[in-house]
């Protein structure tokens, strides 16, 4: 798969559909590729991980406009990697963060919101 930058979406509609869907539901992961097929290994162990305690979430794929969604995740979580996890409109974090909570037991009840 190539990159085309004329594909990109526009910054002020990748910053206002970021903030509409952090607002507009529970769970939301912005990950690289689909739940089908997952285009990083840290995007598919962040789903895996929201799987194990929930059925119904939010997924962006971000590699339409990674540059934008960098930019626009950044500016409501203070984190430019991919994948990030938001969950009641707070920011919780990455797969890094979802293996640690999941470790420590707590996951599934941040997750719950």
């Amino acid at each position: 798969m190539t990159f085309d930058p004329e594909s990109s979406l526009p910054q002020d509609e990748v910053d206002e559909q970021v903030a509409s869907t952090i607002a507009d539901n529970e769970v939301v992961l912005f990950m690289k590729g689909t739940p089908m097929m997952p285009q990083c290994g840290y995007s598919d162990r962040a789903l895996t991980l929201i799987k194990q305690y929930r059925e119904e979430f939010e997924t962006v794929d971000v590699l339409e406009s990674l540059d934008e969604y960098r930019a626009a995740l950044e500016d409501h979580s203070g984190w430019e990697t991919i994948p990030q996890t938001f969950v009641d409109g707070e920011f919780v974090g990455g797969s890094d963060v979802l293996v640690e909570l999941e470790e420590r037991g707590d996951l599934g009840e941040t997750l719950q919101a």
